[in-house]
Parts: C-alpha cells; sequence; structure tokens
C-alpha cells in the first residue's frame, strides 16, 4: 500500500472512530447524568452502542479497499467483539484510574484515555486484524 494511500486509510479510520466515539461519549454521558448509572459500566453501555456504528463504518467504508465486506462478517464481528471487549476494558479501568488518581472530572479523563487506546490499540487491530487484505487475498487463492 502506497504511503499515500496508508494516509488516507488512517484518515478514514479516524472519521470513523470519532463518529463511533462520539456517539459512545454522549450515551456514556447520558447513562451516568440521566439514568446515574456508574460511569464505568457507562462507558460500557457507550462503548457498545459505539462500536456498531464503528464497525459497520469500519466494514462497508474505512477499509473496503481492502475489500473488507467480501469477508465473512461472522469472523470479522468475533475478532471485532473481542477488540471492543478490550477497548472498553482499558476505557473503563484507565478512565477510573486518571479520574482517581488525578482528581479530575470522568468526562476529561475519558477523552484522554479515548486518545491512547484508539489510536494505540484500537486501530491497530482492526487494521491488521479484524479487516486485514491479506483475509480476502487468502479467501480467494487457497493454497
Amino acid at each position: 500500500m502506497s504511503k499515500k494511500k496508508s494516509v488516507f486509510v488512517f484518515a478514514k479510520a479516524q472519521v470513523s472512530a470519532f463518529t463511533g466515539g462520539m456517539l459512545d461519549y454522549v450515551v456514556m454521558i447520558l447513562c451516568t447524568e440521566l439514568l446515574h448509572i456508574h460511569y464505568t459500566i457507562s462507558i460500557a453501555i457507550g462503548g457498545i452502542i459505539g462500536a456498531i456504528l464503528n464497525f459497520s463504518l469500519n466494514r462497508y467504508w474505512t477499509f473496503n479497499g481492502n475489500k473488507a465486506s467480501e469477508l465473512a462478517v461472522g469472523t470479522q464481528l468475533l475478532k471485532f467483539a473481542f477488540v471492543v471487549a478490550g477497548s472498553i476494558a482499558l476505557k473503563s479501568s484507565g478512565t477510573y484510574l486518571f479520574t482517581t488518581w488525578l482528581k479530575l472530572d470522568y468526562k476529561i479523563t475519558r477523552i484522554m484515555v479515548d486518545i491512547i487506546v484508539s489510536l494505540g490499540f484500537n486501530y491497530v487491530l482492526q487494521k491488521y486484524w479484524v479487516f486485514r487484505k491479506r483475509q480476502v487475498q487468502e479467501m480467494n487463492n487457497p493454497d
């Protein structure tokens, strides 16, 4: 993949992550502030809802150049679910630790943790494991 295309895919992934992340963040705040659910649980609820949007965007738009939509959706969903579970665990625990240690509002520490998890965990696993191009090539050319 050319450097220009890699940058474009990275940018699309960030738009997808931001869109799913905004939905996730709004759901977290609504659950915490209106329904009085502890923010660590609200992070999980928002994470699941945001993940549904993010998966759809990644499968049909972000990684479509990799022909991600040609792969079996069940396989991708299973892999994506593992990534989401890890992401939610990192975000919940990271937000709790930062909120406790830094004595900052959970809404601020959540954004800090989201940036770290999104770039260092989610993007890497989605690009190289969940939606990787080689899976399509292996499916089309089994040896």
